[in-house]
């Protein structure tokens, strides 16, 4: 009932059948509009699809690889973790709308562009309000470097001009336990805890999520 997705917005019938299947209260969406593609229309007639974007454009824009073309592996990575550090203090509001509707019992798919940075984030915190143990939680953001390796491949394929070497582009197309620790250290430093980030930062029923979506055995 609670599905991180990379873009689905250029499915296919078949795939769209197949999503249909879940009976989807609402898609959520977490990309920028220069993300999006007119060929996506077909899903949007189909879906409840709302957006609602997180940062100014996105990883893959070449704005941000040419910033790196000088750079190392680690500036990626620094990169990376600072990026991280910003979702619990910049986009709290779109947080708390996603999790609202997580409050609301809805069956939902979140997804930005990979799949990986701003709905592993939201997962981080749809997870730990269900009371997922952390190593689980970190253990199912990592599955994004098991099944991203197509979409990463098309991504190297596009920015070759850059001529960026892999091991720097690597931190940047791949997802480390370092990056969503980042995001936690936020929270536990400056709001207390997770609990205490969920509850009183951004005003979501824990216990409404829970009986909403756990069986009680």
């Amino acid at each position: 009932r609670l599905l991180r997705s990379a873009n689905p917005g250029l499915a296919t019938a078949t795939d769209i059948a197949q999503l249909q299947r879940f009976n989807l209260d609402v898609v959520i969406d977490f990309r920028t509009d220069g993300e999006k593609k007119s060929a996506e229309t077909p899903f949007a007639h189909v879906f409840n699809w709302i957006a609602d974007p997180i940062m100014v454009g996105n990883l893959s824009q070449l704005s941000v690889l040419s910033a790196l073309q000088n750079g190392t592996a680690d500036d990626s990575r620094a990169f990376m973790i600072a990026f991280y550090r910003d979702f619990p203090v910049r986009y709290q509001a779109q947080y708390r709308r996603f999790l609202q509707l997580a409050e609301k019992n809805h069956t939902i798919l979140y997804h930005c562009t990979a799949g990986k940075d701003r709905t592993g984030f939201a997962s981080l915190l749809l997870l730990s309000a269900l009371g997922i143990d952390h190593a689980d939680i970190i253990a199912d953001y990592l599955e994004s470097n098991r099944s991203n390796t197509t979409g990463n491949a098309q991504l190297q394929e596009q920015v070759k001009k850059l001529r960026l070497p892999k091991d720097v582009m690597a931190p940047l197309l791949s997802v480390e336990a370092a990056y969503l620790d980042a995001a936690q250290q936020v929270i536990d430093d400056d709001h207390g805890g997770m609990q205490h980030y969920l509850e009183r930062v951004l005003g979501i029923d824990v216990a409404r999520i829970r009986d909403n979506y756990l069986e009680t055995i």
